[in-house]
């Protein structure tokens, strides 16, 4: 396949408290509130991102916060684990800030070279924080409570758990072109070919053919996302997907990128996004966040989506 992947764009899940979901993102873990829109499928609820000071591809969490969303179940065909960079030697100063908060967190034994922090968000969703050397073209977010020395620096990896982690392993080294690079108990780690050079660049599979079935509502990943620079990269990737058999939406207008989706063989739902055109499409840098955004043909309906939309307070790190 002459298509290849750029590294992660976003990672989006469900949360069911939307406030506490930002609380937590923005003071416990200092990411940036780019953006504060709607589902576009569902605009009853939000769509909140976080990321560093522009949003940049591979710096994204995104949720759809649904008020009382029943809790989901981590198991087989849900990437299971969101891993963040954090610069080399920030992990004990991450240990004692979330410890302040109250905010439970392990460091488990070193995985594949790694040092890791292990904690989980207000839903239960599983976050590791990353101790990494890699240099990451981004710009970490300063204007919260979190020193920009240990900062979140983005998206480092996700990890997928299979029952059948062959036939996943499968689609990334042959369709979607990622390089198997190490193997330790069960954990087959892949890398982009810009592996040390951008973030997002990792996937793990973990194989558990003994993991429950994973369901999809609060505290789980919906869908994990990759970059396509540009969109004749998009339209090039969907038409080598289905050339392979592969079932991929149509492109879909997200206002701040275009995306298509499917599923791997495991069941995980992946998207492949644009870089652009950015989150400063419709509000200026130094404003992202501040505001609710609606796509053109939801501004009619403004007040009606407002008025069922709960209040969410930014807090310090707008």
């Amino acid at each position: 396949m002459s298509v290849r992947p750029a590294g992660i764009h976003h990672v989006t899940a469900v949360a069911s408290d939307p406030q506490a979901n930002a609380d937590f993102y923005l003071n416990a873990l200092g990411m940036r509130l780019v953006k504060k829109t709607v589902n576009f499928d569902a605009p009853e609820t939000y769509h909140l991102y976080y990321g560093d000071r522009a949003g940049n591809p591979g710096t994204i969490m995104t949720f759809f916060p649904w008020p009382g969303a029943p809790k989901g179940r981590l198991g087989a065909g849900q990437a299971t684990t969101t891993s963040f960079s954090v610069p080399e030697g920030s992990l004990g100063w991450w240990q004692g800030h979330l410890a302040s908060l109250g905010v439970e967190a392990t460091r488990p034994a070193e995985r594949i070279e790694e040092d890791v922090l292990s904690l989980r968000d207000p839903d239960g969703l599983v976050i590791e924080l990353v101790a990494s050397t890699d240099h990451h073209d981004t710009d970490p977010w300063d204007g919260g409570r979190i020193p920009v020395e240990h900062a979140i620096r983005g998206v480092r990896a996700v990890t997928l758990t299979e029952h059948d982690h062959e036939r996943t392993a499968d689609m990334l080294a042959g369709r979607l072109g990622f390089t198997l690079a190490a193997e330790q108990n069960g954990r087959y780690r892949f890398h982009t070919a810009d592996a040390g050079s951008a973030v997002g660049t990792v996937v793990d599979v973990l194989a558990d053919p003994r993991a429950p079935l994973g369901h999809v509502a609060a505290g789980t990943v919906h869908h994990v996302a990759y970059r396509a620079p540009d969109a004749q990269a998009q339209v090039d990737w969907r038409q080598s997907l289905l050339d392979d058999g592969v079932g991929v939406t149509e492109i879909r207008d997200r206002s701040y990128f275009t995306s298509i989706y499917f599923r791997e063989p495991g069941g995980v739902l992946l998207e492949i996004a644009t870089d652009g055109p950015g989150f400063d499409y419709d509000e200026p840098l130094l404003q992202l966040g501040r505001s609710l955004k609606l796509p053109p043909w939801l501004e009619p309906d403004r007040a009606q989506i407002e008025r069922a939309l709960p209040a969410v307070k930014p807090g310090d790190d707008a």
